[in-house]
């Protein structure tokens, strides 16, 4: 969601703001703005819309009223409040002394609001995150200290947060503190900055200290101070950054999510490195701490995730249960955080977030936790707050994936869970023959994704030729049912086309009285239990004159009958079948939302990282 950027330093900050800014831009959002320190003033610089707007305004200014030292910067996406000027971040007091940004939710900010009116306040936005900024100055003005004032103020609120603070009394530092949001310090020499992510500052530092809940930091271009919640100073250990600038760049590609799409076969040969030798070998994780006993002793499995990683979790559940014979049971975060936590220490619990911070997932996670379930954690950022809240870990190693529709990371979620339930399954002594012939699957599965990308022309013609229609259909059953949910997520929310995933024989439940010539079908045909049904649901939808698109392994007579277009892959086991089939629903919305002229890497109203509830 919003994203954050501070830097304090000899360099001139804008210049480092605005840099880092446009490597959060793949996050979502609707306005961007800084804040300078400059000489007893604080200048601040909003714009709606693209960070070029802000840009573009920037280059109008007098280059003395931008050259600073130090600065905050913020790209925001509303929760409170609608995407205007006076809502754009940053966000100042009434005197204008005191300026900050904020990624997060304020739950009390209302009766906040309150108070501070009583008090003569006087607010210009709709904002949660103005009243902080009232809030904190405040303090400021009884204590005289921005430690204290933001120490004092954060106690006051509820809900969630990261924060970066500046004030003109205090021009050579910066205050940040976080609570349920990630933020980081970036440790330079002679300079430090402050982040949402660490991409937006890997080109100038590979040193990070991740900031804990309720600590309070103090930077300058020298020093890095952390207190804890009662301002006593303590250490956080510095960590190196994982990821290198280059991975921020195109590479050639039009689009990071059309280069994303490529570089899943290297994705799946950097996860399955030391992890399987060859299928004869037993699957190596040394971070699940999970031994034959524990194993033995767990009786039921909740996998917890949100959007595409939710989609990973149902096909983790279908291919668990046949290898581990453990119920299990997926759910929504957002939805398992408000009922009844029914867990305990028989309990397996998965979390999956790509980014590790996502709010709703988090929550889960720590509801979990208070009933001594072991948590394990699957996610692509080691350093994240859901890694550390883990008891066990699988780093899906997929690199930084800058497009806000996630192809990459599904992939490489998708082959950790793989190895996880091999890895249960080994450990419980099942099903040794089909444990290899996955393993198998899984070595080939590289060349097998290289064979789809590189017949990419073919489905780049399919996609022009349904790029008109307004509506889609996706369906299959058994353990491509979720590869039908994620196809038809990835077309909604790059093309805008409003395309639904169905279970095959949930067709005659419903769905069935939408079709007609206007409704294209895409069904998942791999060999396997249930082909003849898939094959029967697809007569219906031709009986109704629908589209049908068919993705297949094989070729079979009927084919030619009643599809308008197939798209064939490579033959492989259908356990393993998602991690083909999607790739080829990746690259239909993709060429279906490039060739409509459509922002892919920036769809309307999404974000990478939800990181608020």
């Amino acid at each position: 969601m919003c994203g954050i950027v501070g830097y304090i330093g000899c360099q001139n900050a804008i210049d480092v703001l605005l840099d880092g800014l446009s490597h959060l831009e793949y996050r979502g959002y609707d306005s961007a703005g800084v804040a300078l320190m400059g000489e007893n003033k604080i200048n601040i610089h909003k714009a709606l819309g693209k960070l070029c707007n802000l840009i573009e305004d920037l280059k109008k200014k007098d280059p003395k009223e931008i050259k600073s030292h130090a600065g905050i910067g913020h790209i925001r996406w509303a929760t409170h409040g609608l995407p205007t000027l006076a809502n754009a971040h940053p966000h100042s007091c009434n005197c204008k002394g005191l300026t900050l940004v904020h990624n997060g939710i304020i739950e009390n900010y209302q009766e906040i609001k309150n108070f501070l009116t009583e008090k003569g306040v006087t607010f210009t936005s709709q904002t949660d995150t103005e009243v902080a900024a009232h809030l904190i100055a405040y303090e400021y003005g009884k204590t005289k200290d921005l430690i204290q004032a933001v120490s004092n103020a954060t106690k006051k609120l509820k809900g969630a947060w990261a924060f970066c603070v500046m004030h003109k009394n205090e021009p050579d530092s910066i205050v940040a503190t976080r609570k349920n949001a990630p933020l980081l310090i970036g440790k330079g020499n002679g300079e430090n900055f402050l982040a949402s992510d660490i991409v937006a500052i890997i080109k100038y530092t590979k040193k990070a200290i991740y900031l804990e809940d309720n600590q309070i930091a103090k930077i300058t271009k020298d020093t890095i101070s952390i207190y804890n919640e009662d301002l006593i100073l303590t250490e956080n250990k510095v960590e190196s950054l994982p990821f290198e600038p280059v991975a921020l760049s195109k590479m050639g590609y039009k689009h990071f999510m059309l280069k994303e799409i490529n570089e899943q076969p290297d994705v799946i040969r950097n996860i399955l490195q030391g992890k399987i030798k060859d299928e004869f070998s037993k699957v190596n994780l040394p971070d699940v701490n999970l031994d034959k006993k524990q194993i033995e002793k767990i009786n039921r499995i909740q996998i917890i995730a949100c959007g595409t990683s939710f989609h990973a979790g149902l096909v983790g559940k279908y291919i668990i249960e046949e290898l581990t014979n453990i119920p299990v049971e997926v759910e929504t975060s957002s939805e398992y955080i408000y009922r009844k936590t029914i867990a305990d220490e028989k309990t397996l619990v998965i979390g999956i977030s790509q980014s590790g911070e996502t709010a709703d997932t988090i929550t889960a996670i720590k509801q979990v936790k208070e009933k001594n379930a072991h948590v394990l954690i699957i996610t692509n950022r080691k350093e994240s707050l859901l890694a550390r809240l883990s008891d066990s870990l699988l780093h899906i190693n997929a690199g930084i994936e800058v497009s806000v529709a996630a192809t990459k990371s599904y992939i490489a979620q998708l082959v950790s869970i793989y190895l996880l339930a091999i890895y249960m399954a080994e450990k419980k002594d099942e099903k040794e023959e089909k444990l290899q012939t996955i393993k198998h699957e899984l070595l080939m599965l590289p060349a097998k994704i290289e064979a789809v990308l590189s017949n990419s022309k073919k489905i780049q013609e399919i996609a022009k030729k349904y790029s008109s229609y307004k509506n889609f259909i996706f369906i299959a059953r058994g353990i491509n049912y979720p590869s039908a949910l994620e196809g038809a997520l990835k077309l909604k929310e790059i093309s805008y086309i409003n395309a639904t995933g169905y279970a095959a024989g949930e067709l005659k439940h419903g769905p069935i009285a939408m079709l007609d010539e206007t409704m294209p079908v895409l069904a998942i045909l791999n060999k396997g239990m249930v082909y003849d049904k898939v094959m029967s649901n697809c007569e219906e939808a031709y009986a109704r004159r629908a589209k049908l698109i068919g993705v297949a392994n094989n070729i079979d007579d009927k084919h030619k009958t009643i599809f308008d277009d197939i798209i064939l892959i490579p033959d492989i086991d259908d356990s393993v079948s998602p991690a083909l089939n999607i790739t080829v629903c990746q690259l239909l919305a993709y060429f279906i939302a490039e060739y409509l002229g459509k922002d892919v890497d920036q769809p309307r109203n999404l974000a990478k990282s939800v990181t608020v509830e």
